[in-house]
């Protein structure tokens, strides 16, 4: 069943979903880091650097940025796939599953505070 909110629902939703991370000190993500990871965490694998440029209709070395910065957060991590060593397989970590994990609860804690 589709969730139907007004315009201010949804972006009171949004403020009240980055203040809570704010406030709990998680990992400053970028816009283009969440919309990477949520795809990662989202959709199945296999994720490439090439494939997750294509997907987000961005260039690999923006993806390669993003990875770095959640590389080093160890909520991702990186492969030579074996089969093609020209590839670089992304792969989820446990403390990048816990992260969305954690992260969906917030948006469903939050959207129940939203006013009807």
């Amino acid at each position: 069943m589709p969730v139907e909110l007004k315009p201010l629902q949804a972006l009171t939703l949004l403020k009240n979903v980055a203040l809570a991370e704010v406030r709990d000190e998680m990992p400053d993500l970028t816009w283009r880091q969440m919309a990477i990871l949520l795809t990662i965490y989202l959709e199945p694998p296999p994720h490439t650097v090439r494939g997750l440029a294509a997907k987000l209709g961005v260039t690999k070395p923006v993806i390669t940025r993003a990875l770095d910065t959640m590389g080093a957060m160890e909520l991702v991590s990186r492969h030579r796939d074996e089969k093609d060593r020209r590839n670089v397989l992304i792969k989820r970590t446990v403390n990048g599953a816990l992260y969305v994990e954690r992260l969906g609860d917030v948006v469903i804690a939050k959207s129940r505070e939203l006013p009807l």
